[in-house]
């Protein structure tokens, strides 16, 4: 077989599910050019972010009101140490205004829209790796009338949405490994890790036992079908409830415009982090998003699903800024939230989102203890009810 020297990207076409657009070269190129179509079954895999993982950005009054020169309330991909710096000594009642879940939504990427305020320059955070290669993030030929980068495909499906610098590699892996399994009828070594290993290793539930995957299992279940990985951000400012009705509209506007475009999609698969998966439970429940049948599954990551003592101690104790300079990397947003406790208490405080974070009475008793040279002088609950005793 020849192998294409000008691979023509995989790519969704409007009302047309098949379709292929070549370009002209000099006789002199005798490269093949090589279309590859995407099967009919789509299957997309959603990601949700955990807790001030979502860019947010203000409404225009609370932008004029805090005399802010843009529109950003919450993107921590674009702080650098200076910036950290400047945000780090606002007064609380200035973030408690700039994270106002009333007056905040979700910085998504419109690429009609100003480049600086919603189009590539806002989202110009989602960078590719070539470690992460992927059939369906490919830039499209120069003379392809309204063609893409690769980059402009990530940002449309939401990647620009969340804090990249944290789950950009996550998305990356998933898009690539997901949508590159078999090469000419070969199993990718990466996949070894998966097929044929031992589910012990997974930590199933003993009374649920589950047989190895094979790899014919495996070649049935992709077989004629395309993953896209979509990351969508949610107002983690306000209820998980709203959040889950938000994501929902978005899932079933991703389900229709795939039918439209010729393509077959019945469900998706989602996949959280953190407080994601909240968002991601109630997603599922007929008073909040109501999309079980939609569903095809939920991968939870570190899901609190009975609640996080950290959240009450980011009230108490704030975020304990040891300096930004000598601080983790990746914790200068977090910083920005509020180094003490008043700071943090004025945006948590009028944020469900953060508050439905707080242990449950689910928890158990003693999670919040004092300590003093490695002995604890008391600790709370003592009789299970966080709500009453502390």
């Amino acid at each position: 077989m020849t192998k294409a020297e000008h691979p023509l990207p995989a790519q969704q076409n409007t009302n047309a599910a098949r379709k292929a657009e070549g370009f002209a070269t000099p006789k002199q190129d005798q490269k093949p050019q090589c279309a590859r179509f995407l099967p009919k079954r789509v299957l997309p895999v959603i990601f949700l972010p955990g807790i001030m993982g979502s860019n947010l950005r203000m409404s225009a009054e609370r932008q004029a009101m805090l005399k802010k020169e843009d529109n950003i309330a919450w993107r921590p991909d674009t702080l650098g140490a200076t910036d950290a710096y400047g945000a780090s000594n606002e007064r609380p009642q200035d973030r408690q205004l700039a994270l106002d879940p009333q007056c905040t939504t979700v910085d998504i990427y419109d690429p009609s829209g100003p480049p600086g305020i919603s189009g590539d320059g806002r989202h110009e955070n989602v960078e590719l790796d070539s470690d992460y290669p992927s059939p369906l993030l490919i830039d499209d030929p120069s003379n392809v009338k309204n063609g893409r980068t690769a980059v402009q495909k990530a940002r449309s499906r939401g990647w620009g949405e969340v804090y990249f610098k944290s789950y950009g590699q996550l998305l990356q892996h998933m898009e690539s490994r997901l949508n590159n399994t078999f090469h000419d009828g070969k199993l990718r070594e990466e996949w070894r890790d998966v097929v044929g290993a031992d589910t012990k290793d997974w930590w199933p539930v003993p009374e649920l036992p589950q047989a190895k995957l094979t790899e014919e299992e495996f070649k049935e279940v992709v077989s004629g079908c395309w993953f896209p990985v979509y990351a969508f951000g949610y107002n983690w400012l306000q209820s998980n409830g709203l959040s889950a009705q938000f994501i929902a509209k978005r899932i079933k506007g991703v389900i229709e415009g795939l039918w439209k475009n010729g393509y077959e999609c019945h469900q998706v698969i989602i996949v959280t982090h953190s407080m994601g998966g909240l968002v991601g439970r109630a997603l599922v429940h007929p008073d909040f998003g109501n999309l079980k049948d939609s569903v095809a599954g939920i991968v939870h990551g570190v899901m609190p699903a009975i609640g996080a003592p950290a959240a009450y101690k980011r009230i108490r104790a704030g975020f304990e800024d040891p300096g930004l300079l000598r601080a983790p990397k990746g914790s200068i947003g977090a910083k920005v939230a509020g180094n003490y406790g008043d700071e943090v208490t004025a945006v948590l405080a009028n944020s469900r989102g953060g508050l439905e974070l707080l242990p449950t009475e689910a928890y158990g008793n003693g999670w919040l203890r004092v300590v003093h040279k490695g002995r604890d002088l008391d600790t709370w609950p003592k009789n299970g009810n966080p709500y009453a005793e502390i």
